[in-house]
């Protein structure tokens, strides 16, 4: 195997990581945008009553995730 090919792989390899990463970052942007106001509440409630428990809220909104639901829940703490 000569130095090239390898080096080749290896630049593929990162540049698959980057696409990878990017598409995860506007996956979740849009699911932030997505909540509606009756998902905001319901975190909102949820959160004082058990706290920081991602996937026991995300379980109350069907289609939601734990990620996407703390990804919500900091972005809100962020703006305010």
């Amino acid at each position: 195997m000569d130095s090239s090919s390898s080096s080749s792989r290896d630049k593929k390899s990162k540049d698959n990581e980057r696409r990878g990463a990017k598409e995860a970052n506007t996956t979740t942007a849009q699911h932030f945008v997505d909540f509606t106001e009756a998902e905001e509440d319901l975190v909102f409630r949820m959160h004082r009553l058990v706290g920081n428990r991602w996937e026991l809220i995300a379980g109350r909104i069907p289609g939601r995730t734990a990620e996407e639901v703390e990804m919500f829940w900091s972005k809100k703490l962020q703006e305010k």
